[in-house]
């Protein structure tokens, strides 16, 4: 997974993933980017299974569990990885220099190693001493994966804040715990919540990794249905639409719940 990067202009972040861009909140026009993308994966679905029922209705059918897996894994792994990002960019910013160089530490090596080599040490590697299952090892591996790139996430978003409002907030007799949590990290989330949540849309379509494990996600079925009917074109499309329509839904998703933010800031 390539590497986020972040600038710092005026108090604002540009984060540059590989996830699906966020429709931006403000744009309400009926015909746009993510309204054409998303009403032509969807008819082009809907008229492949009208018109082809064998085979394209048949993969669909199949597919279900697959989606359910996928899903499983992304929830549990978003559950992990964004407590442990805040720790970390928490961790990058502190003054305690072991906690600093422990944080630093994490992010450095764990960015350094791809996702799929991470997968296949926690789930083959480490067999040698203890057995993990393979959802477990999904788990583990991408939220110790994208952990790390929410760590420089939650790091740019709250260094974006004025240290004016920590050192106003410490004036009233606030403790760091209370300044952060309580000042800084509420002004920062309405900055981190766009690339925090392409980082989940990405950790999403980076579950199609856990196929190489057995795993029986959307991958795995699709490999498991062409191994028996060599229907490589008609299955990979349908996957693909699959994906296409999952992605382009949870980024409107997070689009909405950025314009919530903004509505409730006034703004």
């Amino acid at each position: 997974m390539p590497e986020p990067n972040d600038t710092h202009s005026k108090g604002n972040i540009v984060m540059v993933t590989d996830g699906a861009s966020i429709p931006d909140p403000r744009e309400w026009r009926l015909i746009n980017a993510w309204s054409i993308a998303l009403v032509g994966a969807v008819c082009a679905l809907f008229a492949l299974c009208l018109l082809w029922p064998d085979p394209y209705l048949r993969i669909l059918l199949y597919l279900p569990d697959g989606v359910v897996v996928t899903f499983k894994i992304t929830v549990m792994s978003i559950c992990c990885a964004v407590p442990l990002g805040l720790l970390t960019g928490l961790g990058r910013i502190s003054r305690n220099r072991a906690i600093n160089l422990l944080a630093s530490t994490y992010v450095e090596v764990i960015r350094g190693i791809p996702l799929l080599v991470q997968l296949f040490y926690i789930y083959y590697a480490l067999s040698r001493f203890f057995q993990i299952s393979g959802i477990t090892s999904a788990v583990i591996a991408i939220s110790v994966c994208y952990g790390a790139y929410m760590g420089e996430v939650f790091r740019a978003g709250i260094m974006a804040i004025s240290k004016g409002q920590s050192e106003a907030a410490r004036s009233l007799g606030f403790n760091r715990f209370q300044t952060m949590f309580y000042v800084v990290l509420p002004q920062a989330w309405r900055t981190i919540l766009p690339p925090v949540g392409n980082e989940c849309i990405a950790m999403l379509k980076d579950t199609s990794l856990v196929s190489i494990m057995a795993v029986p996600d959307i991958m795995q079925r699709a490999r498991s249905f062409v191994g028996t009917t060599y229907l490589y074109f008609e299955t990979y499309t349908v996957i693909a639409l699959i994906y296409l329509i999952i992605t382009l839904a949870l980024s409107k998703a997070v689009s909405i719940m950025e314009s919530r933010l903004n509505y409730y800031d006034g703004k």
